[in-house]
């Protein structure tokens, strides 16, 4: 037998829904004001005890873990063995090398060129900080370069990609073991990508200037490729993502448009060879190529506050023609600093960290640090500041913000947790990462397949291989992590990560302040 309460007038039964929902709103309101009070109580003081030199060296041992191929004997991650060695056969090409981007077993050329481009920037711009880890870094850029120069022999074809992603990313396989398709992708005169085309053809024009002084023939090389990919880039528009389809998307569409690679390719060009015609091109192409627009964006899919920057440096060095692009890198700086509430401001956490809303978090901490210290040095070296809002801001305060995230990363964060697995005391233990959450062949020499892998990614337990200094995608808005495989937005690492955060690094190993 159901009992009922009397029925009550329609008005009183309103003025109660309204006191209900206004005392669950206060009570939501005072909720989050003791969460935010306890994650600012919670949080440590800037101690300025990181040690940038060993999370310099972790950062760049990481890219020896995402090595695809021949691994040579004196790899320092002895748990990882050779991989994929037939990529390409079915196109009776070798594409054995290169890196597997993130926690899967695909070669995204995509990425995986932006990766080599911020290295290469990274040891340009801080190779006088990174003492013994030089050498290692130049190492990392090599890999690439040496399988980039597989993928571009063809003319006017580009092979862009090995593996289908959507077979592999139904597979928790080790790369040792994986036997899903190794499916490539190409691009060409009748199936365009102006994106991936020139975003390799940057990645080799700065690698170019890496490996002048060392090897002059090698470096000739890459020049050349870098300059033959350009004007193929070009000559032949088109997003790669329209072309290849489902092949990248949705992992790695072109959302933002080829046209900012090209302007990219075209600023390490002019680097690289000191031609003009590049800034020329530049100056005659720039508006329709979008450089006009303000964006607050930097990484594997966005150049333009990248090209801002590096064109910013012309700019000072006395290249009036570029004007522009200085006073879009200023504002793109500004939007760093959230006391110029005037301008369009970055979002941070109450932690203090940079978050943008996208599926890896740490790839713009990372990428729009080293940005900044980019842009600092600049400005320190032509003897210049630069006002924001009305508040004048000096290099040291752009360095400051950049610290600040570095040191995020490392540990000094509400949850005192550093991000980078290897470092610190306290660092995830459950990544999301195929090699690093399977048992290695050395332990377990059978073969686990697809599916059996799949007992791996559920189990709770810490990853048996340690994945030394990758760096994860990092918290939400909240400051808040969950060290868990399935949470790939949270826990997993990428190349482009990391590859930005190696200046970022080097910089402060040597002036840690």
């Amino acid at each position: 037998m159901f009992i009922t309460a009397p029925a009550q007038p329609r008005k009183m039964m309103n003025f109660k829904i309204l006191l209900l929902v206004l005392f669950l709103v206060m009570r939501e309101i005072e909720a989050m004001r003791k969460f935010s009070e306890a994650l600012h109580s919670s949080f440590p003081a800037r101690n300025g005890n990181q040690d940038y030199k060993d999370a310099l060296s972790k950062s760049i041992l990481f890219f020896e873990g995402q090595r695809s191929g021949i691994l040579p004997p004196n790899r320092r991650l002895t748990w990882r063995k050779d991989s994929a060695l037939k990529d390409g056969s079915d196109q009776n090409v070798d594409l054995v090398g290169g890196y597997y981007d993130a926690g899967d077993n695909i070669k995204f050329g995509f990425p995986m060129a932006f990766t080599t481009t911020m290295l290469a920037w990274s040891v340009l711009e801080f190779h006088d900080s990174m003492g013994k880890e030089l050498e290692n870094a130049k190492a990392a850029i090599l890999w690439a370069t040496d399988y980039f120069l597989k993928a571009t022999a063809q003319p006017d074809k580009i092979f862009v990609q090995v593996g289908d992603p959507n077979t592999d990313h139904n597979c928790w396989e080790r790369p040792e073991d994986m036997d899903t398709p190794r499916t490539v992708y190409s691009i060409d005169t009748q199936n365009p990508g102006s994106d991936v085309a020139g975003e390799t053809a940057a990645a080799m024009a700065a690698a170019s200037i890496v490996f002048r002084a060392s090897d002059l023939p090698y470096s000739q090389r890459l020049l050349d490729t870098a300059t033959k990919l350009f004007d193929f880039a070009d000559r032949y528009r088109g997003a790669y993502s329209s072309s290849l389809k489902s092949g990248v998307c949705p992992y790695y569409c072109d959302f933002d448009g080829y046209q900012d690679e090209l302007l990219w390719a075209a600023v390490w060009l002019h680097k690289a060879s000191a031609n003009d015609s590049y800034i020329q091109y530049i100056h005659g192409n720039g508006k329709t190529l979008g450089a006009d627009d303000e964006f607050d964006e930097f990484g594997w899919d966005n150049k333009h506050a990248g090209i801002n920057v590096l064109l910013s440096k012309e700019y000072l060095m006395g290249n009036v023609l570029l004007e522009s692009y200085k006073g879009r890198a200023d504002s793109f700086i500004c939007s760093l600093f959230p006391e110029t509430s005037d301008l369009p401001r970055v979002q941070y956490t109450p932690g203090g960290l940079i978050y943008k809303s996208n599926a890896s978090n740490m790839q713009s901490v990372t990428s729009l640090s080293f940005l900044g210290l980019a842009y600092a040095e600049y400005l320190s070296h032509a003897s210049q500041g630069l006002r924001c809002g009305g508040v004048q801001t000096t290099p040291a305060k752009i360095r400051a913000v950049a610290k600040r995230q570095i040191d995020y990363i490392l540990g000094e964060n509400p949850l005192n947790l550093s991000y980078m697995v290897g470092y610190g005391p306290r660092f995830p233990q459950r990544i999301h990462h195929r090699a690093s959450s399977l048992p290695s062949v050395t332990e377990y020499p059978g073969f686990i397949s697809c599916k059996n892998g799949s007992y791996y990614y559920s189990r709770n337990d810490p990853n048996p291989n340690l994945l030394i200094g990758a760096v994860v995608g990092g918290p939400n808005e909240y400051d808040e992590f969950l060290d868990v495989r399935a949470n790939f937005r949270e826990s997993e690492p990428t190349t482009y990560i990391n590859a930005p955060l190696v200046g970022a690094l080097a910089y402060f190993s040597a002036n840690p302040w």
